[in-house]
């Protein structure tokens, strides 16, 4: 566990391979072997950062200034609800010297604005942004300067820039706004050398607390969605769904769609069957009488699922060694549990959406998507235009937690726009969104330990999962690596044992799995953290003491050390809880972040209640502390609802669920009171969007053991 992120060039998401980097890596592990290599990539894996693709090198791709002295900020990253153009715009700001009132923000798009193939995904988007975004706005600020000097006469050492005011130090009357700095130029010449950055000890913006950017235009119903998106003379689209998991379609021909009300266009060709309409409704029908001919399997139960998902099924890699952990595991005085989690869905508002225009030459897409990058190349490749040729606009998006990485709705528009020579618009319906999409993998875990006179000697930790990053890499990729770094997030042990021994088991399953929220870090996070605890229990040991016992050296154990002292305080742990309540805690490090939570439980009616909620999170250098109590909040109630509730099984060949009725979430009836803590510590900031939610399982399984003596360890917890 280390608190310091080395820039290694990785991206947890999105980034592909060469064949010749590829073959690269294959000849190191015939070399050194393959498993060396597996663990070194690990290793890398676990403290990578993702570092920014978006170019520094022409500030005027990210500020417009106009002549009423506001600053149009074009930001690379997507607003998903998570607050980040308020961030971001923080930044840009701290280094422009101008008010935060003078601030708009903008998504960036393939052409106007700074570019950044890297997506909105994995809590980056601060972390990766912060020095570029400085650096950018530093230099656009000196840009700035030296012009107010050319057309005042001066020096530019004389020029104070403040308030979005370039003025004279010796005579402040003689000033200039920016909006007036920038009449009358049309070339800008940059800096040859990078400005120098200011000291926190001068951030006036960075540090406080500022109100969303987005919230006005949300409230009053202004924001656009890629589901709102509409165009004059546009139509709507609607694909052909496969009726069972793994079916594949084997002919389609149009039926008698072309006789159905308001349908304009038909598509089926190689793989592929919709159909455009005047309206949606229409495009849904009239896309249920085309004729389909399906080739399915067998129908899957949720029993081949889990047997898939089970320790020792698939191949296993060790991605942690230390010591001699299965030897020190030996004899009657080991301890073993074992920990299931199942296959959940994203379940954002915003179903999946996108409107494209397809010309001979030109295509423009509005998508409610993370990854503008990957719609441009793949609908590049289903219209035959180049990348260049190609605008994709981002829309705010309603929800994304993973699943608007995906391209599909984008692609689907665009194949139905090339066909009618119409704008189209295709909007899933939310049976599509739980059925057709991808979702978080199951999950099966047996951990062993040791301990003896108060310390944890060794453990083990075998992990099984489903794919999350395997199935959007390259073969040659997940042939290097072996195991799926996105399934195993949070499987590794960041405490100080001597011996410990981690190994993630992959197999293949017939639904698709990918990407949510934090990956595999609240699965893995429930089943360390709980075992840690029984451990405790075991040894007599104080749960809270034994994790402060066994800390890592160094900074990032001194501010883990910090977190868990201070969540502590808060719940006033070690005292009574109140009568038919107890209180359990959890804890964890992700990319830099730090997150300790303590859940205050009771039983009622047969149903577990968390009635208390606290929790103490250190992203390192907080940008806007506001913005990380609301992704804190957020991390926790997603947590509490996939904890106490969620869980998404299969029936003869079909997801049981079609929409909410049959996947429940938490509301807010069952929302704890939840108070949380902003720790800033150090001189740069970590992602806060994932690492909160890791520990919200663990908390309250470990309170609802302390309250009934009894261990639950697959999730949902249920009493029954």
């Amino acid at each position: 566990m280390t608190s310091k992120q080395p820039h290694w060039k990785l991206s947890r998401r999105g980034f592909l391979i060469g064949t010749g980097v590829a073959g690269a890596g294959l000849a190191i592990g015939y070399v050194f072997g393959l498993p060396r290599l597996r663990l070194g990539i690990a290793d890398a894996f676990e403290n990578a950062s993702q570092p920014s693709r978006v170019s520094t090198k022409d500030p005027s791709l990210w500020f417009v200034i106009s002549p009423a002295n506001e600053i149009l900020f074009y930001s690379p990253k997507v607003e998903m609800g998570q607050g980040i153009h308020t961030a971001l715009a923080q930044i840009a700001a701290e280094e422009l010297e101008v008010d935060w009132a003078q601030i708009k923000v903008q998504n960036a798009t393939s052409r106007v604005g700074p570019y950044d193939g890297s997506g909105t995904t994995g809590s980056t988007s601060v972390s990766s942004l912060y020095t570029p975004l400085r650096t950018v706005a530093a230099t656009m600020r000196e840009m700035l300067r030296a012009e107010a000097a050319r057309k005042l006469g001066v020096a530019a050492s004389d020029i104070r820039m403040a308030h979005g005011v370039a003025a004279l130090a010796s005579n402040p009357s003689r000033s200039l706004t920016y909006g007036q700095v920038v009449q009358g130029v049309t070339k800008w010449e940059v800096p040859k050398d990078t400005p120098p950055l200011k000291s926190p000890t001068e951030f006036h913006t960075i540090g406080k607390t500022f109100p969303r950017v987005d919230f006005a235009d949300k409230l009053q119903g202004k924001a656009i969605y890629g589901y709102d998106m509409r165009l004059p003379n546009m139509l709507f689209g609607a694909v052909a769904r496969p009726p069972t998991i793994g079916s594949t379609l084997r002919r389609a021909a149009p039926g008698e769609a072309a006789q159905q009300p308001g349908v304009i266009t038909i598509v089926a060709e190689n793989g592929f069957a919709g159909v455009a309409a005047t309206t949606r409704l229409e495009a849904w029908a009239a896309v249920q009488t085309m004729q389909l001919e399906w080739d399915q399997p067998p129908p899957f139960q949720q029993a081949d699922i889990d047997a898939r998902i089970t320790v020792g099924q698939g191949s296993g890699i060790d991605i942690q060694q230390a010591g001699d952990a299965r030897t020190q595991l030996q004899g009657s005085s080991v301890i073993q549990a074992e920990y299931r989690t199942p296959m959940a869905a994203h379940a954002h508002l915003e179903a999946q959406a996108a409107l494209a225009v397809v010309g001979a030459d030109s295509a423009q897409i509005w998508a409610s998507t993370q990854f503008p990058d990957l719609v441009r190349s793949e609908v590049a490749k289903v219209t035959g235009l180049k990348n260049e040729q190609i605008e994709v606009i981002p829309t705010y998006l309603g929800g994304g937690f993973g699943r608007k990485s995906g391209v599909e709705p984008a692609v689907e528009a665009a194949r139905l726009a090339k066909a009618s020579g119409r704008p189209v618009h295709v909007g899933w319906s939310r049976t599509e969104d739980f059925r057709h999409g991808y979702l978080r993998p199951p999950t099966h875990h047996i951990l062993r330990g040791r301990v003896e006179a108060g310390r944890i000697l060794a453990i083990e930790h075998q992990q099984a999962s489903g794919h999350v990053a395997f199935d959007f890499l390259p073969a040659a990729m997940m042939q290097i690596m072996g195991s799926d770094f996105g399934a195993w997030r949070g499987a590794r042990i960041s405490y100080a044992i001597p011996n410990i021994q981690v190994t993630a088991w992959r197999n293949t399953l017939p639904v698709r799995t990918g990407w949510w929220r934090g990956l595999g870090l609240l699965a893995n996070t429930f089943a360390i953290e709980s075992f840690l605890d029984e451990l405790a229990n075991a040894a007599k040991i104080d749960p809270i003491q034994l994790r402060l016992t066994h800390l890592p050296a160094g900074e990032a154990g001194e501010r883990l050390r910090a977190a868990l002292t201070k969540v502590a305080d808060m719940s006033a742990w070690g005292s009574a809880a109140p009568t038919g309540r107890a209180r359990g805690v959890a804890c964890c490090i992700d990319h830099g972040t730090i997150a300790a939570h303590v859940a205050e439980v009771s039983i009622e009616g047969n149903q577990i209640r968390v009635q208390r909620f606290w929790s103490v999170v250190d992203a390192g250098l907080a940008i806007n502390p506001d913005g990380i109590i609301a992704q804190t909040q957020g991390s926790i109630v997603m947590g509490l609802s996939s904890t106490l509730i969620e869980e998404l099984t299969v029936r003869d060949g079909q997801f049981s669920a079609s929409n909410f009725d049959g996947y429940p979430l938490i509301t807010i009836a069952d929302i704890p009171d939840i108070e949380v803590t902003v720790l800033s510590t150090g001189d740069i900031p970590y992602g806060v969007g994932e690492p909160p939610l890791g520990p919200v399982a663990a908390a309250v399984a470990n309170a609802v053991a302390a309250l009934m003596g009894k261990r639950l360890r697959k999730l949902p917890l249920q009493m029954g």
